[in-house]
């Protein structure tokens, strides 16, 4: 990643800890390496807060994440700060449970061009799916799948998708 581009994400990283919830018994630092659809580098780094459910059942919780997406592209970096709330579903209460999760959340991009695509704006849902293990230590190891969109707010709508590999690990 260009230095320029850390060098501008450091304020949208301190806004995204900022408007993060402190739950500090369930937060978790997060990074997930990951591709985009059109074959470009991503890094997401962010802070990721759990929120039990117990209520509707003691599978389900609520995770809340601030993070910041960095891509790594041909003519120029590109960010985006991102806020977005998953529901999570464990499946086991053991060492290794495994989980589902899906959630929409949304993200601002400092850039509304994603290689050849036009996105047309700044501002971008973000729909997730991710599916994982809880770690013997409180992390979890997953993989997850990001659709960016403006769902034709303005046209043209040339999403893209991100694929990562995630790693949360408890504070």
């Amino acid at each position: 990643m260009g230095k320029h581009l850390l060098k501008g994400v450091w304020p949208m990283l301190v806004v995204g800890m900022i408007l993060t919830p402190t739950a500090s018994s369930h937060a978790d630092a997060y990074i997930a390496p990951g591709v985009t659809s059109e074959e470009t580098a991503t890094l997401t780094l962010g802070l990721d807060h759990t929120f039990d459910l117990d209520d509707w059942s003691p599978a389900l919780s609520l995770r809340l994440t601030g993070s910041v997406l960095l891509l790594e592209r041909h003519g120029g970096d590109n960010a985006a700060l991102v806020i977005a709330p998953a529901l999570r579903y464990t499946f086991l209460e053991t060492p290794f449970s495994p989980f589902l999760e899906a959630g929409v959340g949304g993200a601002l991009f400092l850039d509304a061009s994603m290689e050849d695509r036009d996105l047309s704006t700044a501002f971008q849902f973000e729909d997730r799916v991710a599916a994982g293990l809880h770690l013997e230590h409180g992390g979890e190891l997953g993989i997850s799948a990001a659709h960016y969109s403006n769902a034709s707010i303005k046209k043209p709508n040339d999403g893209f998708e991100v694929y990562s590999l995630t790693y949360r690990h408890p504070l």
